[in-house]
């Protein structure tokens, strides 16, 4: 098969965490501000966009080049060639961005790039009138960083992080491929309690579930490249057996989640039975001072409400200063909170052992990390 060469893209912070599952997976890898180079053909297009946590997406980096002026984009852009992978009835809307480049204008980047493939796809199928465009889509994107240009097609389609299992979401939800990445930023591992006391939709939890049983985290979904003929669908297939397969239902996780709010905790568990995983965790709707954890050396991640997301200001500090209360008398838990208050520390009546900058969405926040002690 052909060898392309692939982007994962990532969320700013993140980064370091999608490289280490593509080393894991076997993959050599290049990392750059929010994407992880790599290389693969067919199949490594399947298995990357089925089987990683915490990336955005799965790119094929079509063309790169130097352009200053939209003759030059048009040129790159036409000598490229699109008849290898595009058919004649290719659906390919482009998209784009420009940061601090000559060619700012991103409407016209778009349009000069449409019409360079356009151009060159009627020129290779000997065509004199528009393309028909009736066929499977091609997303593509026109990127420019200081006047670097990539050209690359999305072969995900929507992003990873929606794996197909959230039947409703509740309010502020956190991405699935974020809540892995908290997830994977801590010690925890399978055969140790985890407990989420702010479990909301229960995303946290579920992600830990498919991590445990080894499930591949886009098995219910479907991708932008599967209606892909140049890329061999049938390596899809493929994939998708070896994975029903790799998955192993027989491990017991001792996943525990509590939310006040009882509407919520009906929400966590309708996601985790569409997950397939509802068998692995217990949700129950609790005050966060009730609960008192029976086993020792656990992982604790809470990803509270913010001032800026559903509580004001005073009622959130105030959660705060519980949390502190609460989770000092757990020595041998290590605990994970995620929140975009910078005097976090200062309600919580404690410094972190480690702080790490994460980007939840748009929204600078922090992850305090509060290590127990080791067995």
């Amino acid at each position: 098969m052909k060898k392309y060469s692939l982007i994962a893209t990532a969320a700013a912070g993140i980064e370091s965490l999608v490289a280490s599952e593509l080393k894991d997976h076997g993959y050599q890898t290049q990392t750059e501000n929010g994407r992880v180079r790599f290389e693969g053909d067919a199949r490594d297009i399947a298995f990357t966009n089925l089987w990683l946590r915490t990336a955005d997406r799965i790119k094929i980096s079509y063309g790169e080049f130097k352009a200053k002026t939209f003759e030059s984009l048009f040129d790159q852009t036409y000598a490229l060639p699109w008849e290898d992978i595009l058919p004649l009835d290719a659906e390919f809307p482009v998209s784009g961005k420009s940061v601090k480049s000559t060619l700012y204008s991103v409407p016209n980047c778009q349009r000069i790039v449409k019409k360079a493939i356009s151009k060159r796809l009627m020129d290779y199928y000997h065509r004199r009138q528009n393309l028909p465009e009736t066929g499977a889509k091609y997303p593509i994107e026109v990127s420019i960083l200081k006047d670097h240009v990539i050209l690359s097609l999305d072969t995900s389609g929507s992003s990873l992080f929606k794996r197909g299992y959230r039947v409703d979401k509740g309010g502020a939800p956190l991405k699935e491929n974020m809540a892995a990445a908290l997830i994977k930023l801590t010690t925890w591992h399978p055969d140790r309690p985890l407990y989420d006391p702010t479990c909301g939709s229960g995303t946290i939890l579920i992600e830990a579930a498919l991590i445990g049983h080894n499930i591949a985290p886009g098995f219910n979904r479907s991708f932008a490249a599967e209606e892909w003929h140049m890329l061999h669908p049938e390596v899809w297939q493929t994939v998708r057996n070896e994975a029903e397969e790799a998955a192993d239902y027989d491990v017991e996780l001792d996943l525990y989640g509590t939310d006040i709010d009882h509407r919520m905790i009906e929400i966590a568990k309708a996601n985790a039975l569409e997950a397939g995983v509802h068998d692995s965790i217990t949700f129950k709707q609790m005050q966060l001072s009730d609960y008192v954890p029976t086993k020792d050396f656990g992982i604790l991640i809470s990803n509270p409400p913010y001032g800026d997301r559903l509580l004001d200001e005073e009622k959130v500090h105030e959660l705060y200063r519980q949390m502190g209360e609460v989770y000092r008398k757990m020595p041998t838990w290590s605990k994970y909170i995620l929140t975009s208050d910078e005097n976090f520390e200062e309600y919580y009546g404690e410094r972190a052992t480690k702080k790490r900058k994460l980007y939840n969405g748009a929204l600078k926040v922090d992850y305090y990390q509060y290590w127990g002690k080791r067995k």
